[in-house]
């Protein structure tokens, strides 16, 4: 019979699943964003089945698989490559090692200057992920970044203002007042009733 992992140099046994450990978003405002970058995603790939997008839910990277050590709850984050089903969390050495390929982060009074620092470091160096962007819903400040030769550089704006994401194939870019998913097209990604008045559509159209 195996000695249970908890007897083992004191390292807790750990459930099949870790349960997300994030706090609730910091205002509706914030909830809604979320919201919609995670519908309008799964609505446009309804049909894909290899990647998982998740928003306010716990990364567990600890080297020696403990919970309570190196995690971070990115405000919405996306992962190719992978199975989509539910998670309560992405725990990294339960899913081959995989990290995001985007985050977004939204911004607050209470995690700006985390977001632009600490995060931003551990999401280059340690995450590795390739596309980094954060905005403020209350400022509308935006901004990307995409990791090259190990660091992040800016991901310059096209003629819309609008920053290219070549992990997803997607641009994402501020409409009224909200971070929004746009196709290589220029049409924008419908969330909620957007849907049923006719799927993708430009800017203004309608």
């Amino acid at each position: 019979m195996h000695e249970p992992a908890s007897a083992k140099g004191g390292i807790e046994a750990l459930p099949a699943e870790l349960p997300s450990d994030e706090p609730e978003m910091e205002s509706t405002l914030h909830l809604l964003q979320l919201f919609l970058l995670l519908q309008s995603l799964d609505l446009f790939w309804k049909d894909r089945t290899d990647y998982f997008a998740a928003g306010n839910r716990t990364i567990f990277y600890s080297q020696r698989q403990l919970k309570s050590e190196h995690f971070r709850g990115p405000d919405f984050f996306v992962v190719l490559g992978t199975e989509k089903r539910p998670r309560r969390s992405w725990t990294v050495w339960q899913e081959d090692g995989k990290y995001p390929n985007v985050i977004v982060e939204v911004l607050s009074d209470s995690t700006h200057t985390m977001d632009r620092g600490q995060k931003k470091q551990i999401y280059q160096d340690v995450f590795r992920t390739p596309d980094y962007f954060w905005f403020d819903p209350e400022s509308l400040e935006f901004a990307g970044f995409r990791l090259q030769d190990a660091r992040y550089e800016p991901i310059a704006p096209d003629a819309s203002g609008r920053l290219w994401s070549a992990q997803l194939g997607l641009f994402l870019g501020v409409h009224e007042g909200k971070l929004r998913f746009f196709t290589p097209a220029g049409a924008l990604l419908p969330a909620g009733e957007e849907l049923a008045a006719g799927g993708t559509r430009r800017p203004g159209a309608g």
